[in-house]
C-alpha cells in the first residue's frame, strides 16, 4: 500500500477515512454529513470534496452522494490499515483501553512510516479486527467482510455474538466496558419493547448471562453476527 514517501496531506487523509466510514455504515456521503462527520463547516466540507474530485480521489454520482474511486478506495483502506493496527497496539501491547485508543490512533496515523506500521502488524500476528471489531485492511487494500446485522434489527429470539462496535464515542464505550459487554460475547434478544422502548437482551454464557435493556443508540451501535 506505499512507503508513505507519497503520503498525501493529514487532511486529504482524514476526508479520506471520513468518507469511507459513512459509506462502511451505509450512510448517505455528503458535504452536509462530511461536515458533521469531521467537525467543520458545510463550505469547508464543499471546498475539500472539490479538491479530492480535482484529484481523481472521489466523485459525485447523481442521487448517490459522494463516492471514492478506485484510488480514493485505496488510499482510504490505506490510512485505515494504519488507524486500525494503532488502536490494537495501544491495546495489546501498552495496556490501553478500547475508549482511549481512537484519538490517539487519529494523531499518530499521519507521521507513522510504512514500514513501522508493518513491523506493528507482524509483532501483532497480522491480525484482521481491532479492539472494536473493525476489520483491517491487509497490505493488498482488501479487506475480510463479515455477515453482521445491527442489533436494533434483530428480532426477539435471535442469537449471535458481538462483532463490532460503530460507534467511537468514549462514554459509549465506557458504558459497555462497565458493563461487561464487548467483542465476542454471546447475545441474545428476550424482548424488544414497543414505540421505540429499548432491546431486551441476554449477554454472556448461559446460564450466567446478564440481563440489560439497551437504547436505540447502543442497539445501532453494536453488530452481531447471527447464528
Amino acid at each position: 500500500m506505499g512507503d508513505g514517501s507519497n503520503r498525501r496531506s493529514s487532511s486529504i487523509e482524514d476526508y479520506m477515512r471520513a468518507i469511507y466510514g459513512l459509506a462502511e455504515r451505509g450512510e448517505a456521503v455528503t458535504n452536509t454529513s462530511l461536515a458533521g462527520r469531521l467537525e467543520v463547516s458545510p463550505s469547508s466540507a464543499s471546498g475539500m470534496v472539490t479538491k479530492l474530485a480535482q484529484q481523481g480521489l472521489v466523485e459525485h454520482v447523481p442521487y448517490r452522494g459522494i463516492e471514492l474511486t478506485a484510488e480514493g478506495l485505496q488510499l482510504a483502506r490505506s490510512v485505515l490499515r494504519r488507524h486500525r493496527l494503532i488502536e490494537t497496539y495501544l491495546v495489546s501491547e501498552l495496556g490501553y483501553t478500547w475508549d482511549e485508543v481512537h484519538t490517539e490512533a487519529d494523531l499518530l496515523e499521519h507521521v507513522m512510516s510504512e514500514r513501522l506500521v508493518e513491523r506493528i502488524a507482524a509483532k501483532l500476528g497480522d491480525p484482521v479486527r481491532d479492539p472494536h471489531g473493525d476489520p483491517i485492511p491487509a497490505p493488498d487494500g482488501s479487506v475480510e467482510e463479515m455477515s453482521t446485522a445491527l442489533l436494533d434489527e434483530l428480532p426477539a429470539g435471535a442469537v449471535g455474538e458481538i462483532a463490532r462496535v460503530w460507534d467511537t464515542d468514549p462514554e459509549l464505550l465506557r458504558f459497555l466496558a462497565e458493563r461487561s459487554i464487548t467483542i465476542g460475547d454471546r447475545v441474545e434478544v428476550v424482548e424488544r419493547q414497543p414505540f421505540g422502548g429499548p432491546v431486551v437482551v441476554k449477554i454472556g454464557p448461559a446460564p450466567e448471562a446478564a440481563t440489560h435493556a439497551l437504547g436505540t443508540t447502543i442497539a445501532q451501535a453494536l453488530s452481531v453476527t447471527v447464528r
